[in-house]
């Protein structure tokens, strides 16, 4: 029996209308069939106004009465997707010429659950300011073990942005969906789990931007709050899956962000000193 395989695109905006058009006609002019599902979280700019400007039947529009929680926001758009196969590209990234076709061939191989490629970053107008990054010691095919290793001992921003990534819906649905309360690391714990259903493919294709801007929710979430984030990511997906992730993993995990905070200290202390150099006497 052939299963027929269809793919979701799931966009949860949130006062995007600045950068929004960019991101819908970078998934629309994909040479693939999808379904483009939008969620407006109840914004207050023109982020619907936007979506049905382009007046293509492949939409499909959401919006939320009052303001969600990024994560249950976020899970709401994925579980209204009706594909087999789901693609969450935040408002402000774009995916690359043939990024559909090219994800999807991957993932025609049933073994594989879930795939990402390399990326690159652009700022604000769209400029790119990086290129080729992403997936060290992660291409070509994995252990869900290897995935969950890795991102643990050296953190998400290695991954890469969760545009570039396509997995199940129904892994998605048996995971027990996103864990909100991690929001910085929130894309990442959900792709180590839901890897625990086959192997992982690391794509050396550049498929995916992620969007470098003063008004993204990684810029605006402070240096403690990631960090915070991130250690209790690295012990709880431990304690739920113990098989992929190790003790020493853990432990690699938490030096890497003690060190981080420590740099982090010196900089604003270095700053403060400057700004206040009475301090020293």
């Amino acid at each position: 029996m052939t299963v027929v395989t269809t793919l979701s695109v799931c966009v949860p905006a949130y006062n995007s209308g600045r950068t929004l058009a960019t991101t819908l006609r970078s998934v629309l002019d994909q040479d693939a069939e999808f379904e483009l599902v939008v969620l407006d979280n109840a914004s207050t700019d023109d982020t619907s106004e936007v979506v049905t400007s382009f007046d293509d039947p492949r939409i499909r529009l959401l919006r939320n009465d009052t303001v969600l929680d990024i994560g249950d926001n976020w899970d709401k758009a994925i579980r209204a997707c009706s594909g087999t196969l789901i693609k969450v590209v935040c408002a402000d990234d774009v995916l690359r010429p043939d990024a559909l076709t090219t994800q999807l061939a991957v993932m025609a191989d049933p073994a594989i659950a879930i795939s990402s490629s390399r990326f690159e970053v652009i700022d604000e107008s769209g400029a790119v300011l990086e290129t080729e990054l992403g997936l060290a010691g992660l291409l070509g095919r994995q252990t869900a073990r290897a995935l969950a290793r890795t991102i643990v001992r050296r953190g998400p921003a290695d991954f890469g942005p969760t545009a570039a990534a396509m997995f199940y819906r129904e892994h998605y649905i048996r995971v027990g969906g996103l864990r909100g309360d991690l929001v910085f690391p929130m894309d990442v714990d959900l792709f180590a789990r839901v890897s625990s259903f086959g192997v992982f493919f690391g794509m050396t294709e550049i498929l995916a931007a992620w969007r470098n801007s003063s008004f993204n929710l990684c810029s605006q979430t402070s240096t403690v709050s990631k960090l915070t984030d991130m250690y209790r990511f690295h012990h709880r997906i431990a304690n739920d899956y113990p098989d992929l992730v190790h003790r020493g993993d853990v432990l690699a995990g938490d030096a890497r962000l003690a060190r981080a905070a420590l740099h982090r200290l010196r900089v604003r202390t270095v700053a403060t000193v400057r700004n206040r150099p009475d301090l020293l006497v």
